[in-house]
Order: structure tokens, then sequence, then C-alpha cells
């Protein structure tokens, strides 16, 4: 099963696409939040048919309580960043208003010159998730997948920072999201997935999360030693090399179109314009 969410913002309907059909699921289902997840739906025998054509895709989940973000996870980002692989997953947050949806304007903050984009594996969780016994139970936890972009202003995340990344990952529209909610059911292997960016459609990144130095399970298993992750919140897993960090590429500005997309969970194409 797929869930989006579409309409403008502050009045999006939740949607599932099941089979090619897309089915309103507004009458039982207020949203696709924390208390929905916790159960989802087995069928979508019931629930009529909608057309969106034309429709705003919003953000596939409505805003989470959290936004967990985990750095330096992939080896050869960590390799282009000039640092070593951490001993330790590295832990930041992002604060749930940066989120939008997968064709919304991107602002480019003011007086950022350094604004660099990141393609990101998300895990939407469906229950409360504290002190976990083993990764094998990490999975189960799971409502579905998202592609993320983690955009990021260098200069506030690193020259700026005061020692942590959150300055330059929480600038408003700082966590494009979408178009869909994957159910684990539909994803055969996450940790073999190809993950991909575009700028004004040349290619950037163009890896696999099986370069992940810490594996979604293992990810969600560590964390739930020092945190609890409640249904309907957000874990971002990191970016593959590629980003304009790397010297390789000119970093975003005004006017650009950036895109992020994963197999099987689809892509998000975001203009950018000045704050």
């Amino acid at each position: 099963m797929k869930y989006l969410r579409i309409g403008q913002p502050g009045y999006e309907t939740p949607v599932a696409l099941h089979e090619g059909r897309y089915y309103d699921l507004s009458g039982p289902i207020g949203d696709i939040d924390g208390t929905f997840l916790q159960r989802g739906i087995a069928t979508t025998a019931g629930f009529p048919e909608i057309d969106i054509s034309g429709q705003r895709i919003a953000p596939p989940i409505s805003r989470p309580n959290a936004i967990v973000c985990i750095g330096m996870n992939y080896a050869a980002h960590c390799a282009e960043s000039g640092v070593e692989p951490p001993a330790e997953p590295v832990v930041f947050y992002k604060h749930p208003n940066t989120i939008v949806g997968p064709e919304d304007d991107v602002e480019i903050p003011r007086r950022s010159t350094r604004t660099d984009w990141e393609v990101e594996l998300g895990v939407v969780f469906n229950k409360r998730v504290s002190y976990l016994e083993s990764e094998a139970e990490a999975l189960d936890c799971i409502a579905g997948f998202v592609v993320a972009n983690d955009l990021s202003e260098r200069e506030f995340q690193i020259e700026r920072s005061g020692g942590q990344f959150s300055k330059g990952k929480a600038c408003p529209t700082f966590t494009p999201l979408g178009p869909w909610l994957v159910t684990p059911d539909e994803i055969a292997d996450v940790q073999g997935l190809r993950m991909w960016s575009k700028v004004n459609g040349e290619g950037r990144q163009d890896s696999s999360s099986k370069d992940m130095i810490f594996g979604v399970a293992h990810l969600i298993w560590h964390m739930s030693q020092f945190m609890a992750f409640d249904a309907g919140d957000l874990l971002l897993t990191g970016t593959p090399e590629g980003v304009a960090l790397s010297g390789r590429f000119p970093y975003l500005k005004a006017g650009d179109v950036v895109e992020v997309g994963i197999d099987g969970l689809g892509s998000t194409a975001n203009p950018t314009v000045q704050a």
C-alpha cells in the first residue's frame, strides 16, 4: 500500500494508492498521522475512488512530533566530506515545520551561499519504540518508508554550528517528502535501494542504501536505547556521496530545481526560491 495526501496546506485529504487506483480515505480517516499509522488499512474495499489530477501532492504524513536525523551514515559520503566514519550513529534534529510536499517551493535561506541537497531514506513509525531488545524487533516498528531531501545550509551547519548540525538543517522548507509513504511489504530489501539526486536535470548522487554504515534495523534499535519514538515520527537515515559539500558541484541557488528519488518510493522535484 502507498499512502499520500492531496490538497492545499491545512486542507489535505488522505489517500491510498493500491494497484494503480487512488482511494479517498477522508471519511473514517482523519489524516495520515500517528493515530492512523498504528493500525493502517488492510484493504481499500469500501473506500471511494478519487481522481487526483491537478491536485497539489502534499507531504505523505501530517506533521510528526519529531524528525530525528542520522549524519555521516554512508561510507563514501564520509570520505568526500573528509571525516572518519563514526563509531556510533551521529544524531541531530530537524524541526517538524520544515516538511513540505514533493513539488513545493524550497526556500534558499537569507544570507545563504551554501545550500545543499541530500537524498535520504525516511522511516516512519507505527508504534511507540523504546528500549528494543534486538535489531530483529526494529522492522516490526515501521509503518512505511518515504523519500526525503534533507536540505542543508553548510555554513550554518559547520562554521556557525555551535557544535551541532541543526542550525543548518532546520531552515523553513528544508525537508521535502514524498510523494508516498510506502508500507514495508512493498520493499523487498531496504538495504538495497538505489538512491539518486539531480539539479536542473543533471545527475548528482547515484548510490544505494547498501552503503550505509549503520543499517535501518540497527539505527532503530540503537536510538531506542536513548530515546522513544512515537507513532508517526520520522527518522532520516543519512545521505550517500555526491553533495555540493564535496566540492564537485555548485551549491543551490534560486531558480534551480532539485530532485531526489529512491527506487520503489518515488521522487521529489522542488523549485528553489529566495526566502
